[in-house]
Order: structure tokens, then C-alpha cells, then sequence
């Protein structure tokens, strides 16, 4: 069956929550105070089946003091009931909950004149004149307008078609998105323990779902799903839903919280926006405190202004760094940074609304276009140029963006769920399409900017340059010196295999064109520790004796010991170091013993004429080499 959520708007006393009982047969206010009082406290929660349509109805406050809750019912409908009463017409909280409604960007609705019995033609007709230039120019300019009264019926039928019609209007279904359910309301049941409640606003709900409730990030578990008063085994998005919780407590679960699957919201408290404020509103000035709202959450933030523009069809001008008297003014709009004083749950393209701090009023709204950006100031060289390429609609241009941002950091796709509001699929597809095109390559699960990646591959080859030309005689550049001026793991290795056959080395990493070259007393102590090992046969001397024979430091001959060793000249045995011809000698000679021909140390001593000190190693070696095997306490040559 097809499902809307669709949601009341307008002035106290106008009726809303009488329309939603002659609507449904529920009466959506539940608090003694609001039946006492006669007025819509806190939020109102009804259903109906309208034709093929299962409808959630969300009756939201409208006294001016209770704005904050009316937003949290705002936020998750697809449609809204813009109630109009005919013998009041249209009144502040009317326009109030009309730009709100504008401001979060819903695009379906219908114009309800109520209390059509308590007015006659004439009035009623002036109530719909004022409402309809109202709405003028807004996405519900040309929403049906229809006169109802819930005391006599009359107009309801006609209604509940328009409200039937609104589905067909539905954009594509939210239900392939990530999940995500603003919490309206938490309680506990005995038996049960935590339920929330809220419109499920993307995604799908299951039994057994693992997921976390934001900004805490607690894990838990769906125990179970009610849908308008049914037991339900699955929930697809747009619906109201109440879902049993487990790993939770009540007290760790309030409005304002968002259920989750884990990994894929922002938990933020600095946020890059496109802001907007409302004609009737005062000028907005860099630095203003305001209270922030979106879902069900609100929170108290400042704004600081980047770039301005009195229109949305001007362009934008950046503000210099410094300035301090700069302003949004009355229906301006500004491209801006949120910081926040406590964690919100945002991702791109989320829709604010933005109210003054004091006096309490709305004074405009905001779309998110990164809830994750970088430290640094709005103001910064390239930041103006940066945000103004977030506005744009197409998401390759707006993951260049963030591509180039994070430079050799590189995204993954869970990075563009998270911070981009885009599904899996969606986000590996942009991805991949960046790598054809030649923006990104790939670096096992992250995708690097290939303007960085070609800087850092030059980079990598100007250091083993320099190296090779400060230290002509050494191999090379130790491995993890260069990774460490680069970038870390997976992506290091990325990019040093871009770089092909232009540079070798496993331990040590040289350019292919790069020659040793040993000049003055080095190719000397080089040269002498050549000859006295080669002389030396299988005795060799230690380095203490190679350091009195080529008259060097200890440490001067074991640096020409290894540069021996790189070339090939010399091998290094346990402690003792043999010239590569004595080895190669040793292998040849054991090798025309025969096969199965055998020795242990004891005759291995005698054959060579060495002590135990130098037939153990010379033994192991002809192991490793594959010349003999080991048996016991004798080896056999193979």
C-alpha cells in the first residue's frame, strides 16, 4: 500500500486539530492539559486509510510558544495540511509555519479554509484570496484550496481525494536511502522497555536491525516495530513507525536523537551551509548567535559569513578576511559556517531552519553543503571559491571538491554516505566514474585526487634525486624515510607503483637511472676489505681486524661492508663476512663431493681447515643454499 506522512501548519485555533479527528476518528491531542486548555501542546499523531493510501497524520502546536515542537513534527512529512481558519484568514502563525514548511523544502501540499460553517461565501472566499497570496511564488502556489468544516462534514470527502492525490505527486521513493528516524517521542513499556518513535525518513527498518543512536553513537538492536498500532516484521521509508529498542535505556534516548545505520550520518558541530533569510526578518550579522533545527533536533550555534548576495540570481561576493561589520540582509542570502555548541546529526542537503536567539522568531533556513569541512577559517585563501563549488547540483562536482580537499587522505564511499547523504551504490558509481575520467585514482577501499598523485609521484622522485645526488656511493633512500614524507599505508604503495620501473629497490628505493658511484678513500677501504676477505678464504678476519687493515673506523668499514654486500662483493654469515668468490668456491667443491656424500662439523673442520667458529656458519649456509641437507648430526649433499 502507498503511504504519506502528511503534516498540519497554521495559527492557533484554526482548527488543525479538529480536522485530523473528523479526518481519522482520532483525536490527536492526548495531554489532559491540551484537552483542558483547548490547545495543541505537543505533538498529535493520528492514521487513516484515504483510498489506497495509508495516511500518518502529524498535528503540530500553533501558539507562537511552541514553535520549537512544531518543528520537530516539520521535519520528516512529505505534505502538509496549510490550515487557514474562514473567519480569522490568514494570521502570524499562519505565515511563520508557511515560510517554515517553505524553508524545509515541502513541495506537496493542500490549502484547508476550516470553519467554513462559521462564515458565510463572501468570507470564505477572502480567506482564500489572502491564502493563495500568501503561498504565491512558493511550491504550493498552485496546491488545491478547499473549504471544510470537521463539525459538519462538509468538504471532507473532497479533501480526502486531494489528499489521496498527493501520492501521485511523491518523489522517487526515500526507501533506498540509508536509515534514518528523527526520535519524536521515547517511552517505556513494561515487559518491553525502550520504544522511540518518529517518521522514518529514508531507509528501511527490520527486526533485528543493528544500529546506533546518534550523536551518543550507542549500539542497539530492533526488538520490534509497530506501524499505526500493527505489529511489523519490516518498514519502509516515508512511514510513522514506534520501534522497540534493545541495548538502551530511556534515560540514554530523548527528541532530538536519530536512529541509524551505523557509519552513515555526520556527527557534527561545524557545518558549511547555503543560507537564506527570510524579507520580514532583521539583518543577519557575522558572528549572530541563532538556534538551529532540522529533524527533530535543535541547537544553539553561531553563523560565520563567507560570501553574500542580495538575491539567489546574483552572484556571490566574497567577504574579506577581517571584516567585521558584515550582514545578511532581509531576504539575502549568504554562504556560511555554523559552529554549534553541542553535536548535531547532519549530512549534505539537509534543509535548517534558522531562528533568532533572541526574540524567539524564525528568521530563515539553510541547506547543508558539508557537515564535515575542514579546520580552518570561512575566510581563508580559496575557502569562497571552495563553498561556492559545493552549491553545485551535480555531485561529481561537488566530490571533486571534497576529493581535492583531502588531498592524499583520499575518500572512501562510506566517507560520501556519511558526509554526502548519497547511498552506497551511489557513492561507489560517482567514485568510479571520477576514476575514468582521471580525477581519482584508486587505492584499495579509498579514491586519492590524481592531481595530488601526480604531485606526490614527483615529489617521491625529487627526493631520491636529491639524495642520489647529495650521497652518490649509497643504494638508495630507506623505504620508510620516503613513505613517511608522503603519505601513509595503502596509498604510499599506490602510488609508488604508478611510478613504475622509474624507480627499484624493496628495503632501500633508488631511481632505475641512478648509478653508484664511489669516489676518494671510501673506494679505497672498499677496494682493501675486497682483497683481504677474498684473500682470507673461509677464515675471514673479523671488523675489528678489517679496521686495522684498511687503517679505518670500525664504523667506516662496516658501511663499506654493506655497500660490498649491495654490489654483490661480500655476504654476511651470522657475525662473519665472506667474499662472494670464497662462497661460490665452497658450493662448487661440496657439490663435486657427489650426492649422498657426507660430512658433519668434525670432518667439515678437517676438510676446510677452519675452527668450529667458521665451519657452523659455512654449514647453515650450504643449508640455506640447498647444497646439503641436514640429517642428524651430518649433512647430505643433495
Amino acid at each position: 500500500m502507498k503511504t504519506l506522512v502528511l503534516g498540519t501548519a497554521g495559527h492557533i485555533d484554526h482548527g488543525k486539530s479538529a480536522l485530523v479527528q473528523a479526518l481519522t476518528g482520532t483525536d490527536p491531542d492526548r495531554l489532559k492539559e491540551e484537552k483542558a486548555r483547548g490547545i495543541t501542546i505537543e505533538l498529535g499523531f493520528a492514521h487513516a486509510t484515504i483510498g489506497d493510501v495509508e495516511v500518518a497524520f502529524v498535528d503540530v502546536p500553533g501558539h507562537e510558544k511552541f514553535v520549537r515542537t512544531m518543528l520537530a513534527g516539520a521535519g520528516g512529512l512529505d505534505a502538509v495540511l496549510l490550515v487557514v481558519a474562514a473567519d480569522e484568514s490568514v494570521m502570524p502563525q499562519t505565515r511563520e509555519h508557511f515560510e517554515i514548511c517553505r524553508l524545509l523544502g515541502l513541495s506537496r501540499g493542500i490549502i484547508v479554509i476550516t470553519k467554513a460553517d462559521a462564515a458565510d461565501a463572501d468570507t470564505i472566499e477572502l480567506a482564500e484570496l489572502e491564502a493563495r497570496e500568501l503561498v504565491s511564488g512558493s511550491a504550493l502556489e498552485a496546491a488545491p484550496v478547499i473549504a471544510v468544516s470537521a463539525r459538519t462534514g462538509q468538504g471532507l470527502d473532497r479533501l480526502r481525494e486531494a489528499i489521496a492525490g498527493l501520492v501521485t505527486e511523491a518523489p522517487p521513493s526515500a526507501e533506498r536511502g540509508v536509515t534514518r528516524l528523527p526520535i519524536d517521542r521515547a517511552f517505556s513499556i513494561r515487559g518491553f522497555g525502550s520504544v522511540v518513535t518518529g517518521t522514518l525518513v529514508s531507509g528501511a527498518l527490520r527486526d533485528e536491525d543493528a544500529l546506533v543512536v546518534l550523536p551518543g553513537g550507542q549500539s542497539v538492536r530492533v526488538r520490534g516495530l509497530q506501524v499505526h498500532g500493527r505489529s511489523a516484521v519490516s518498514v519502509a521509508a516515508p512511514q510513522r513507525v514506534a520501534v522497540n529498542l534493545g541495548g538502551v535505556t530511556l534515560a540514554e534516548v530523548a527528541r532530538g536523537m536519530t536512529l541509524a545505520t551505523p557509519g552513515t550520518l555526520a556527527v557534527t558541530r561545524r557545518v558549511d551551509v547555503r543560507l537564506e533569510l527570510l524579507p520580514g526578518a532583521r539583518p543577519l550579522r557575522h558572528g549572530s548567535r541563532v538556534r538551529v533545527h532540522q529533524g527533530t533536533g535543535d541547537w544553539l550555534g553561531r553563523v560565520s559569513i563567507a560570501s553574500v548576495r542580495p538575491r539567489s540570481a546574483d552572484a556571490w561576493t566574497p567577504v574579506p578576511p577581517g571584516a567585521s561589520d558584515v550582514e545578511v540582509l532581509p531576504g539575502g542570502h549568504a554562504l556560511a559556517r555554523l559552529r554549534l555548541a553541542s553535536p548535531a546529526v547532519l549530512t549534505r542537503g539537509d534543509r535548517l531552519v534558522l531562528r533568532a536567539a533572541s526574540p524567539v522568531m524564525t528568521i530563515g533556513g539553510a541547506v547543508v553543503l558539508d557537515p564535515e569541512p575542514a579546520a580552518g577559517g570561512v575566510r581563508r585563501k580559496g575557502a569562497a571559491g571552495r563553498l561556492a563549488a559545493l552549491t553545485a547540483d551535480d555531485p561529481i562536482a561537488w566530490v571533486t571538491t571534497w576529493l581535492s580537499d583531502a588531498a592524499l587522505r583520499g575518500l572512501a564511499a562510506s566517507d560520501l554516505v556519511r558526509r554526502g547523504g548519497l547511498s552506497p551504490g551511489d557513492a561507489n558509481a560517482i567514485l568510479e566514474t571520477l576514476v575514468t575520467n582521471g580525477r581519482a585514482i584508486r587505492s584499495t577501499d579509498r579514491h586519492v585526487d590524481a592531481t595530488a598523485a601526480t604531485a606526490a609521484r614527483a615529489a617521491i622522485v625529487a627526493q631520491l634525486a636529491a639524495f642520489h645526488r647529495d650521497h652518490p656511493g649509497e643504494v638508495g633512500v630507506p623505504r620508510e624515510v620516503v613513505r613517511a614524507h608522503v603519505a601513509a599505508g595503502d596509498v604510499f604503495e599506490t602510488l609508488l607503483s604508478g611510478l613504475g620501473a622509474a624507480v627499484t629497490g624493496t628495503e632501500r628505493l633508488a631511481l632505475a637511472s641512478h648509478t653508484r658511484v664511489v669516489t676518494g678513500d671510501d673506494a679505497l677501504v672498499r677496494q682493501v676489505i675486497d682483497d683481504g676477505l677474498k684473500a682470507a678464504g673461509v677464515q675471514p678476519p673479523d671488523v675489528a681486524a678489517l679496521a686495522l687493515l684498511a687503517q679505518a673506523s670500525p664504523a667506516v668499514v662496516q658501511k663499506a661492508l654493506h655497500a660490498l654486500q649491495a654490489a654483490g662483493r661480500v655476504q654476511r654469515l651470522d657475525v662473519l663476512w665472506f667474499h662472494a668468490d670464497t662462497l661460490a668456491a665452497l658450493k662448487a667443491e661440496v657439490k663435486g663431493l657427489g650426492s649422498g656424500a657426507s660430512m658433519d662439523v668434525a670432518s667439515a673442520k678437517a676438510r676446510f681447515g677452519v675452527s668450529r667458529k667458521f665451519a657452523i656458519p659455512l654449514l647453515e649456509y650450504l643449508d640455506r643454499e640447498r647444497v646439503t641437507r641436514r640429517a642428524g648430526d651430518k649433512r647430505l649433499v643433495i
